[in-house]
This record gives C-alpha cells, structure tokens and sequence, in this order.
C-alpha cells in the first residue's frame, strides 16, 4: 500500500510544466536522430529502443536509491499497456523525422479523444453529447493537419494519428493499473518491460550509433523517465481536469524547439489544425472534470 501525498495545486502545475518540457524535448531528439543531423539516421525501432534502455536504467537508479516496498505487478495489464506504449512511441517517432514537431504533437493530444470513444465498447461506459462533441471538434483538427486538399498531404501524419490512437488504448489500461499499484512500480515495470520488447524488435535494424547519437538517445530516455515522474506526481498533487490543460505545453515548447533550433516554424494550416485540436482536447478535459465533481 502507497499513502496518496497531498494536495499541491502549484507544484502540480509546476511539475506538469516540466513533464510538458522534457516530453517535447524527447520528439526534438528523435527528430534530430531520425532526421540524420546527429549522423547517419538511426531506425524508428532504434530510436525507442534506446528511449526504453536509458529509461530502464534511469528508474532503476531512483529505485536503488528509494528502495520502495514493491508488490506483485499484474503482469497481464503491464504486459498490455507497455506493448502498447512501445508501438506508440516507436510510430511517433517515425512520425517527427519527417513532419513539424508542432504538428505531431498536436495530433499526439487525440489520446484522451480515442480513449473516451474506445471506453464505450472496452469499460461500458456512457458518453453523452458534450464529450461526443469535444471528439468530433478535435477530429476535424487531425484532419486538418493532415492537409487534405491543400496540396501538401503529409501521409506520414498518419503514423502520429495511428500512435495518438495506440496511446488512447493504453491509457485505458493505466486507468486500471494506477488503482492497483504505486506509481514508482508501474514506472519501472513498463520500462523494463518495455526495453525487453523493444530489444528483440530492435535486433534485426540496430546500427552502431555515433557517439553524440548514444548522447541523444541516453538524453531521449532520461527525459522520458523524469516526464513521467513528473506527470505521476503532477497527478498525485491535483485532479486530473485541473493539471490536464497544462499538458497542452507540450505543443507550445515542441513549436518552440523546432522553430528556434530547426527553423520549421508552423504556417497557418498548422496553427489552424492545432488550435481546433487543442479546443476539442480542452473541451472534453473540461467536460470530464465536471463530471467528475457531479459523481
């Protein structure tokens, strides 16, 4: 048993903010490792592998450091969740060394969207027209950032819609896991499992990485390990429809790294896409949240 921690709405915002960084910081590194600025340009497969081996190994060391009590996983769940999580970072890596980061990460927020339709059929659970509505607005969004009828169809944005679509899979599966176990377990066993997946994947494409390309996955899997202690604990400190919004950084520091260090800033489809994407996301974060303090 885990004894929850106390409300902290500033830390949790605090901490949300951090995650929001360091998230898009680690779709800035697979950009620049599958992209080939860093060398020559490493596999997709690569690119994951080495986000779960530095992560493994950075949860590892807080756990040696900790010694939390740990109780028996629920392996099935875990299993579930981290092939899942696996398949969608993997696709959404593949995804940015060809499009704006801006823009696969807007598409990454239709996550909780197909989480809730996916809840329908999955947890018998009841949507009514609100949550429909935040769904099909943020849809449309998706839709427009895959430039349809604008001359410049970007058919690698359908990975990212194929990853977002994953991740709202798998967050349905962290939803019954985080009532089950502490965090800091579910952390390090997702990575582990996670690095043993992605080991076998990885065999048949994995290439000798230049040094600064060891530099940028180790970067990509220490950043992704602190993102996710951050989120958990952001969780810990506040409701879910208070700290969410601040999530949506992620899109705003992603836009930001790829504009200032790679000179792709977004034009006005891309904004447009984002910001319809973003108002479907906020609407049913919002509309969840409410729903939440009826219950």
């Amino acid at each position: 048993m885990f004894v929850p921690v106390a409300p902290h709405h500033s830390r949790a915002i605090l901490l949300m903010v951090l995650a929001s960084a360091f998230i898009a910081g680690t779709t800035l590194l697979a950009k620049l490792l599958g992209g080939a600025a860093l060398g020559p340009a490493l596999h997709p497969l690569q690119i994951s592998h080495g986000r779960f081996l530095f992560a493994a190994l950075a949860v590892a060391a807080v756990v040696g450091v900790v010694r939390p009590k740990l109780a028996r996983p629920h392996w099935r769940l875990h299993a579930g969740r981290t092939a899942l999580g696996w398949g969608g970072v993997t696709l959404m890596f593949a995804s940015v060394a060809h499009i704006p980061l801006g823009d696969a990460t807007a598409i990454s927020f239709l996550n909780p969207v197909f989480a809730m339709i996916l809840s329908v059929p999955l947890l018998s659970e009841r949507v009514g027209p609100v949550r429909w509505l935040a769904a099909c607005v943020a849809l449309l969004g998706a839709l427009i950032l895959l430039r349809p009828g604008f001359g410049s169809f970007r058919p690698e944005a359908l990975l990212a819609l194929a990853a977002a679509l994953i991740f709202g899979v798998e967050l349905i599966l962290i939803k019954k896991l985080s009532g089950r176990e502490a965090p800091l377990q579910i952390l390090l066993v997702n990575n582990f499992l996670g690095l043993c997946i992605a080991s076998v994947a990885v065999a048949p494409v994995w290439a000798m990485p230049s040094p600064a390309q060891w530099a940028a996955l180790a970067g990509i899997g220490v950043l992704m390990a602190a993102a996710q202690a951050c989120f958990v604990n952001a969780m810990a400190r506040a409701d879910a429809s208070f700290v969410t919004p601040f999530s949506y950084l992620t899109l705003v520091f992603a836009t930001l790294y790829d504009g200032a260090l790679l000179g792709h800033w977004p034009d006005w489809v891309s904004a447009l896409g984002a910001g319809v994407v973003l108002a479907g996301a906020g609407l049913l974060a919002w509309r969840q949240g409410r729903l939440r303090h009826v219950a």
